[in-house]
């Protein structure tokens, strides 16, 4: 994106629905945070225990395979609800008024139907890898120390349903904007200019000091 963004709340029923998702989305966020944390310290394990004792962790590349789907999944909904994703902002940026909610309309339920496809895809892709017979209900398991791989397989088809949630809610919010003419609609990312960034920026710092 080529500015910051910024989502405004009321007492709306969206704008309650928004917040209510936003806990959610946050305590993903926190997971995948935690994931890349917890891949610092088996790296730190790992490294010491080939200089220290010859012996570097058992699996680690299997538990790297394993926090992949966590760093790089559940922050999706998070950032897609901030207006953080990367995008081509030299057309949009230019619209106002009910030409910019179309073009945000538009764009995000392209977005819905895609990512429908692929909570359909995953969920198929989840459940070639689950079984109740199987031992650790897995079909397949890592190469290495045979870690069950449906753990990490599942959360790409839950990262993506909640995001098709927060999806839904923002063609409700540009939806809504574009019929009735909003300026300053609730629950969608609203692009911000350099000046308003700087001055936020401005305001932050002052009030560390």
């Amino acid at each position: 994106m080529a500015g910051h963004s910024s989502v405004l709340a009321d007492g709306s029923r969206l704008s309650r629905l928004d917040r209510q998702l936003l806990r959610a989305e946050r305590f993903m966020a926190l997971l995948s945070g935690l994931a890349v944390f917890g891949l610092m310290v088996l790296a730190v394990v790992s490294v010491g225990g080939r200089n220290l004792f010859n012996r570097p962790l058992p699996g680690y590349v299997d538990w790297i395979e394993q926090a992949m789907p966590l760093i790089a999944f559940l922050g999706i909904s998070f950032v897609q609800r901030e207006g953080g994703h990367i995008r081509m902002d030299m057309l949009i940026g230019k619209l106002r008024g009910r030409a910019l909610w179309l073009a945000e309309l538009i764009s995000v339920i392209l977005i819905f139907v895609l990512m429908l496809a692929l909570v359909w895809g995953s969920w198929a892709h989840f459940l070639r890898s689950f079984d109740f017979a199987a031992p650790l209900w897995s079909n397949d398991s890592s190469i290495d120390i045979g870690l069950p791989t449906w753990p990490a397989k599942l959360m790409a088809p839950v990262a993506f349903a909640v995001l098709c949630l927060r999806l839904l809610l923002q063609i409700w919010g540009f939806g809504r904007a574009f019929v009735l003419g909003l300026q300053n609609p609730v629950a969608v990312p609203l692009i911000q200019d350099t000046a308003e960034v700087a001055a936020q920026e401005a305001e932050l710092l002052e009030g560390h000091e």
